[in-house]
């Protein structure tokens, strides 16, 4: 579904359809096997310095872009300086800044950090563009460039042919196998992709098995559903197989800490945890959608990277979650039968408070304030004032003071006069608190996708079963960006995805909490903050992973999330494919990252 906009390393990162067609045509410094481990793609090798700071990389020696023109340090640099200059406004500027690229020799260079970072070489498969075809097109015309649909690449495939429809909608286009690429060329020669706006159309060509190919996501990553609408053939080639691979991701439910109040207490957004029997809830969703899906406790995915498992888990626990609502004040209703949320008493302290020694010949909105308030409290004091209301201290108020002293100060001299005591008095008889209560309600907010509506509703039931009212409200994907720029939600139900060289930084430390950081929750600790900067800069992976171990637990203790489960990636391919075995990847993208080993046809050879 959709089409592509930016074949284009340095803008097609946000669309799935780009990714996909960047992974193919592109080459990066580094790249991902079929296990999702990092190795080498365009260089030959690099060197860590001991500090950690300085990476120098070789390229290989026989690297061309698809035009016969020669592949060099040159390409590197500026496709680094590229990102890394704001007037071209790449959305992976961020992931760059800070970096320094220094070319060495036409086939080696250096890139330099100002503190260790031990995910970095992630950030070194971003794919590299040729400086000859872009270096001579302006900032402001990069995105207008027709080389956006016409890439030059390096990488397995190139483009031959694109052809769209009157309308401007891009229907289909060719790849074919680059024979002047470095490596292993693939089994499958041609690509051809075919592009849809309208899911029918889709499932149309895969029951006419026009189609050899598609992603599970094309149909709100709904296996049930596809089953039920995509007819399968009689033969094994005529049949679709179901790949799934896994992802270093986890959805969870986002607390903003510090916008909502009610958010903002950990024992509620603990017992929220609590409240959620999630074997159950991922049952649910399995069933409905026939998906497989792991638990999630814990944001460091320790199952996926080999982490220690936490020692803080919410299991189900439906009394621990009413006791810790109790414990924050929030108790349960005289309604609470007929669904009334629990409440917490909300005592509001006027605005205003009688402050100042107030005697004859006073004036302003404090002698205002007392004459009114005595006229309230009693009719005699009322006709003691004689009518003086407009903030002037006479006879008449001096008498009711006076009245009033007698009456609720029988143990202090009536002066006529608003002293210390006086002045006590009045306020508790004149502008007592207003009680009012705090409903234990909220907003949950999510992606208007099924799966993720099915279980915000499952969420609902729980939560509303401890007493707590919530209202969910779905956004369209195009609204999700500026939602999360301003971070508009009392909770957010999202997916993260951590990379294959887990880097929490982004998306826990307090610096984070802003657009473009990823801290959804708002979070801050400042022993969190430490570990996330000490994880980061880790030479070795032990210490790493001791550093994720200890930051597991504090981010736990402190609740800004519920972690729910980890869904594979579903793909269905045509049987008549072979040779596919990826295991893990690191986003829907990367599904052709072992394509090379793709064959269709195949054929006896007699020896």
């Amino acid at each position: 579904m959709g089409q592509p906009r930016f074949i284009n390393p340095i803008y097609g990162e946000t669309n799935d359809v780009d990714r996909t067609l960047i992974d193919l045509i592109y080459s990066g410094l580094m790249t991902y096997d079929k296990d999702g481990k990092i190795v080498n793609d365009l260089v030959k090798s690099y060197k860590l310095s001991e500090d950690g700071k300085t990476y120098t990389f070789q390229l290989k020696d026989n690297l061309y872009w698809q035009d016969g023109t020669k592949l060099t340090a040159d390409d590197v640099i500026y496709t680094i300086k590229t990102i890394q200059n704001s007037d071209y406004k790449s959305p992976l500027r961020a992931s760059w800044l800070n970096v320094g690229a220094e070319k060495l020799s036409a086939q080696s260079f250096v890139l330099s950090l100002d503190a260790p970072y031990n995910s970095f070489l992630e950030n070194c498969t971003v794919k590299i563009i040729p400086q000859h075809i872009w270096k001579n097109i302006l900032p402001e015309n990069f995105l207008l460039s027709s080389y956006n649909l016409r890439p030059i690449g390096s990488g397995l495939y190139t483009l031959s042919n694109i052809r769209g429809n009157n309308n401007g909608f891009i229907e289909n286009l060719t790849l074919e196998a680059n024979h002047k690429y470095y490596g292993k060329l693939p089994y499958i020669s041609k690509i051809y992709f075919k592009f849809f706006s309208d899911t029918n159309d889709l499932i149309t060509s895969a029951n006419q098995k026009t189609i050899d190919g598609f992603s599970i996501s094309s149909l709100d990553d709904n296996e049930a559903a596809a089953e039920k609408q995509v007819r399968q053939g009689w033969t094994a080639d005529e049949k679709f197989n179901v790949q799934s691979f896994s992802l270093p991701r986890y959805f969870a439910v986002f607390f903003n800490t510090q916008n909502s109040k009610i958010l903002s207490d950990s024992n509620i957004t603990k017992a929220l945890n609590y409240s959620v029997n999630k074997p159950e809830l991922i049952q649910k969703i399995e069933e409905a959608f026939k998906e497989k899906i792991s638990r999630v406790d814990s944001p460091i995915l320790p199952d996926y990277f080999g982490y220690s498992a936490p020692t803080v888990i919410y299991d189900f626990n439906i009394d621990a979650a009413k006791k810790l609502l109790d414990k924050s004040g929030y108790v349960e209703s005289g309604n609470a039968a007929q669904g009334a949320p629990r409440a917490k008493a909300n005592k509001k302290t006027p605005a205003f408070q009688f402050k100042s020694y107030l005697s004859a010949g006073s004036k302003g909105n404090e002698v205002t304030e007392l004459q009114g308030c005595l006229s309230r409290l009693d009719e005699s004091f009322k006709e003691l004032l004689q009518g003086e209301t407009s903030g002037k201290f006479d006879k008449g108020t001096e008498a009711a003071v006076t009245a009033f002293q007698k009456k609720y100060l029988p143990d202090v001299p009536s002066t006529g006069e608003v002293g210390a005591n006086t002045r006590k008095e009045l306020n508790t008889l004149c502008l007592a608190p207003q009680n009012s209560s705090l409903p234990l309600q909220f907003t949950l907010t999510t992606i208007n996708q099924p799966q993720l509506v099915a279980a915000s509703n499952l969420l609902k039931d729980y939560w509303q079963k401890i007493g707590a009212s919530v209202q969910i409200k779905t956004v369209e994907p195009s609204e999700l960006k500026t939602l999360i720029k301003n971070r508009d939600y009392d909770a957010l139900l999202y997916g993260q995805a951590v990379g294959i060289l887990p880097d929490l930084y982004p998306f826990w430390h307090s610096t984070q909490i802003s657009d473009p950081g990823l801290n959804l929750s708002e979070y801050q600790n400042k022993k969190a903050d430490q570990l996330l900067k000490d994880a980061r800069e880790a030479l070795d992976n032990s210490a790493k992973s001791q550093k994720y171990g200890n930051l597991q637990d504090i981010i736990l203790g402190d609740a800004p999330a519920l972690f729910l489960y980890n869904p594979d990636y579903l793909y269905w391919v045509s049987g008549k494919v072979k040779g596919i075995n990826t295991t893990k990847i690191v986003d829907p993208a990367k599904r052709f990252e072992n394509i090379q080993n793709w064959y269709i046809q195949t054929h006896r050879v007699w020896k």
